[in-house]
């Protein structure tokens, strides 16, 4: 009996939680006759009523809303013993149960079906406790807004062995709390609307014309927000400010009023735009054509720009090749900040000293320097003595070290012999050393050669240390032009 008391103690606890969030609800209480059937689901008969025992229950009954109700019937009552069908003993049992109800109610039925489901626990007169599962319905007869009788059938699963049964009820059911008052119906004026626009011809501006709530009932054909009454331009989507119609070029005169409605214009031409003088037919007026005699663009403010580099012709220093505003229209090839056009390397960055070309190592000029007197020829003949070889082969590497570099390759001689010889000796030596460096892959047209005889000494020609020094070749880098 403890289990059973505690079972039902916990399940009152859970659903009263659910109902005490719905105070303002119903709460009411429940009387029923019952009669209990447990031989036609045992090996009976179900038409053998005098089988049937009586019991009576007491419930607890609560509306969760206005559909859907949960009661807690308590009931007691005498059963036929379902262990013997034909010699069966007495047995008294007690339950409590929680069931939901879904009513089929609407207002002012007096008769309301309802079908029921739930739990419950089953306490039998041995001490035996069983968990039936109950489902069923019934029919509430309203005898007054708080007051019913209440007819129900229900058939109860158990979860123990022979022990399903059938359970029939009639009873009472009243209800606590003020019933509530039905609030009277207020007629409502019957108001005319002839164009069927949802506004009534009272509030309606245009009552025999389909319109619109934000119009007061009146149509805009255009959708432009102005009632087609109010607007000068009903069939063209416009402006409030102008009536409704449109103001196409945007020049303050709507397109009705406006003679030139693609073109902006002033109210003193009616829309149109002043006549404008343009002698070169640039589309740039002459007042604000720099070149009012040479066709323009509207960027260079109507001069020429044959280029497209943003300066015109007439400031550019490179017209036909696009190039920077801070160079007056030339481009840096190599970004060296020397415009191409006084860079003597454009396609290599150098420096401003050396006007736009590489500085040369000092290496290299020490090794151009020394080659004057390392170049070395038999006496009196422009045949290369064998060490003079590798410092050609030298020059040669410091060639393709620059590319952007030319070499004068010139012939001296000292003052010994006719001046025509030795004319004839320095031209021959020079012309030696440039055909070996072609031999070594330099290009001819980044060497030439000449020979200035003993017209340029570096020394004296009075002692012989003075005559060796002027006995030479020179290799001069010069900036390709």
């Amino acid at each position: 009996m403890g289990k059973c008391i505690s079972f039902f103690l916990l399940m009152f606890m859970f659903f009263n939680q659910g109902i005490s969030q719905n105070p303002q609800l119903k709460s009411g209480v429940v009387f029923k006759k019952l009669f209990l059937d447990y031989q036609s689901q045992n090996g009976g008969s179900f038409s053998e009523f005098k089988e049937y025992r009586h019991g009576y229950e007491i419930g607890y009954h609560r509306m969760l809303s206005d559909k859907i109700a949960i009661n807690f019937p308590l009931r007691y009552g005498v059963v036929n013993s379902h262990l013997d069908s034909i010699n069966c003993l007495k047995k008294r049992v007690a339950s409590l149960d929680a069931q939901f109800q879904y009513q089929f109610n609407e207002p002012g039925r007096k008769i309301i079906p309802y079908v029921l489901a739930g739990v419950g626990g089953v306490m039998e007169q041995e001490g035996d406790f069983n968990i039936q599962i109950p489902a069923g319905l019934g029919f509430y007869f309203r005898l007054a807004p708080n007051a019913y009788v209440t007819i129900q059938s229900e058939f109860r699963y158990s979860l123990a062995e022979s022990r399903n049964n059938l359970q029939h009820g009639v009873g009472f059911t009243y209800l606590f709390g003020k019933a509530p008052e039905e609030t009277p119906k207020i007629m409502e004026k019957v108001m005319e609307d002839n164009d069927n626009d949802g506004i009534a011809n009272e509030l309606d501006l245009c009552p025999n014309a389909f319109g619109s709530k934000e119009l007061n009932g009146c149509p805009d054909k255009d959708g432009d927000g102005v009632a087609d009454y109010l607007d000068k331009c009903p069939d063209t989507k416009g402006l409030a400010a102008f009536g409704g119609c449109p103001d196409t070029d945007m020049d303050g005169i709507s397109d009705n009023e406006d003679e030139c409605p693609n073109v902006a214009g002033t109210k003193a031409l009616k829309g149109c735009p002043e006549k404008v003088v343009d002698t070169d037919g640039d589309g740039v007026p002459d007042a604000d054509d720099k070149c009012p005699g040479e066709k323009g663009t509207s960027a260079t403010m109507g001069c020429q720009d044959a280029d497209g580099d943003g300066v015109v012709d007439k400031d550019d220093k490179c017209p036909n090749k696009p190039g920077l505003k801070v160079y007056y229209g030339c481009p840096d090839t190599d970004g060296d900040g020397i415009d191409d056009s006084r860079d003597k390397c454009p396609k290599v960055a150098g420096t401003v000293a050396n006007e736009g070309c590489p500085e040369i190592k000092s290496e290299d000029k020490k090794t151009l320097e020394v080659a004057m007197q390392a170049v070395q020829f038999q006496t009196g003949s422009a045949i290369l003595k064998s060490e003079s070889n590798a410092v050609l082969n030298q020059i040669a590497d410091i060639m393709n070290r620059y590319p952007d570099f030319n070499m004068n390759i010139s012939g001296h001689t000292d003052n010994t012999g006719s001046s025509s010889a030795n004319q004839s000796l320095s031209e021959r030596r020079a012309k030696t050393c440039y055909d070996y460096l072609i031999k070594r892959g330099i290009s001819a047209d980044r060497m030439n050669h000449t020979g200035f005889g003993e017209s340029r000494p570096i020394s004296t020609n009075d002692n012989e240390k003075g005559r060796t020094l002027n006995r030479r070749v020179e290799f001069n880098l010069v900036n390709r032009q």
